[in-house]
């Protein structure tokens, strides 16, 4: 608490803490800001009734990462979805394109193009997924069994404004997030889905208290507290994979001769598996909401393939095996063995007892996969404790101690801790980390 009280007597570290808070804040008070053309008093009747239903299984992630704003029809309904969905896909283009994969090594001007093409795809899918919500809210989709008319104008000057609002919605937020990131504290998107997952954990804590009573909610709090310390310590686990340079002269100058290591994280592809996966298992959910419900095939589906008012060991299984896959995938393509070989053996580094060039990029690869099929199995655990949940306390799809919710929280908390660890040093203050 010293440390903390220590960074706010620092000016610029304060003016970045409450430059932060700021942006934040003016986020959360957009959710509650309603998209015009949406009867709100009828859409917060539904969406009510969208959190006791099927409603809210399709779109629970996203609404989850929106802060609630989806279900209600604001102005940042679709919230960061667009922009992280556009930053995925960038990334993944490197590997089929190679004009990004050149660009990705030019440095500073190849990543600010790459950037730019993030912002452009960002405010394209924000466009498509807009006129999506709007379809299904006329088309009486979105909020399931919901009978009260939602849109009372449907002019297509009306549907434009409403499609043009959410857009501008997703583009100030994709600003306030590089806003943040340039001038405040931490990665500015990651701080917005922190908020939003935070500010849903009071209701949800409630919940539990009102339904189960407070022997379950202690029980809750310390699973809880145990869950977090097992992600924390996860989390910070990295194997370092020695690395010495060989002394070179550069003109006059001798260079080299030092000593250090490759980081390789347990979890080295973060929540990114946990999202794809939601992703891939909300298509059949979506599929099935536009079928007949007396249909063998949505039944099915319903039954097995969506996470509702029972447990399913079909959905548990599918679910697990994705999350393993997507991780290895996501790692495999982040993770370039061969560019770190390669750049190492340039300027006369190498492993131990590893030889360079193609042994070494071998190595790296052998190390990595050994490392990740932890990571994944971890990731698979904690993505399953909502599951449990379902079935142990009754809670809703989008428990909040467990899965990418939890996983976020503490990686977000411990980025920004360690940068304003890293701002009192520069100040020679003790720092927050011990």
């Amino acid at each position: 608490m010293n440390s903390f009280v220590r960074a706010l007597r620092t000016p610029e570290l304060r003016n970045k803490i409450l430059f932060t808070l700021g942006m934040i804040a003016i986020y959360r008070l957009g959710v509650f800001i309603p998209t015009p053309g949406f009867d709100y008093t009828n859409v917060m009747v539904c969406a009510d009734q969208a959190m006791t239903g099927q409603g809210a299984n399709v779109m629970g992630m996203v609404n989850m990462f929106s802060g609630g704003a989806l279900l209600q029809l604001s102005i940042f309904s679709l919230g960061v979805m667009p922009y992280i969905t556009a930053s995925i896909i960038v990334q993944l283009l490197r590997v089929v394109i190679p004009r990004f994969e050149a660009l990705h090594k030019e440095g500073a001007s190849g990543t600010q193009k790459l950037t730019q093409y993030t912002r452009y795809l960002t405010i394209g899918l924000a466009v498509l997924q807009a006129t999506t919500i709007i379809t299904l809210v006329r088309s009486g989709q979105f909020f399931v069994g919901c009978q009260l008319e939602l849109v009372p104008d449907q002019s297509i000057h009306t549907l434009l404004l409403m499609v043009v609002t959410m857009t501008v919605g997703t583009v100030l937020i994709m600003f306030m997030g590089e806003m943040i990131t340039e001038r405040g504290i931490g990665n500015g998107m990651s701080l917005m889905i922190f908020s939003s997952i935070a500010a849903s954990f009071p209701s949800a804590m409630a919940q539990i208290w009102e339904l189960q009573g407070w022997l379950v909610f202690a029980l809750v709090i310390l699973v809880a507290l145990l869950v977090m310390i097992g992600i924390v310590f996860v989390e910070q686990s990295q194997r370092r994979i020695p690395v010495q340079y060989a002394k070179r002269m550069v003109g006059r100058r001798m260079y080299g001769g030092t000593s250090t290591y490759i980081p390789i994280k347990v979890n080295q592809a973060g929540v990114i598996p946990v999202i794809f996966a939601a992703s891939i298992l909300a298509l059949p959910q979506m599929a099935a909401s536009f079928g007949s419900p007396e249909s063998g095939w949505v039944q099915w589906i319903n039954a097995h393939l969506v996470m509702g008012a029972s447990f399913s060991w079909i959905y548990a299984l599918v679910y697990v095996a994705l999350i393993v896959f997507f991780a290895f995938f996501y790692v495999s393509i982040t993770f370039n063995a061969e560019e770190i070989a390669d750049n190492m053996k340039k300027y006369g580094g190498f492993v131990p007892n590893v030889r360079a060039g193609k042994p070494t990029d071998n190595y790296l690869r052998y190390v990595i996969n050994r490392i990740q099929t932890p990571g994944a199995i971890y990731l698979a655990v904690i993505s399953l404790i909502p599951l449990f949940a379902l079935v142990y306390l009754g809670a809703s799809q989008n428990f909040p101690l467990g899965g990418v919710s939890v996983l976020i929280i503490i990686g977000v908390g411990l980025d920004t801790v360690k940068q304003i660890d890293a701002k009192l040093q520069q100040h020679h203050y003790e720092g927050i980390l011990r």
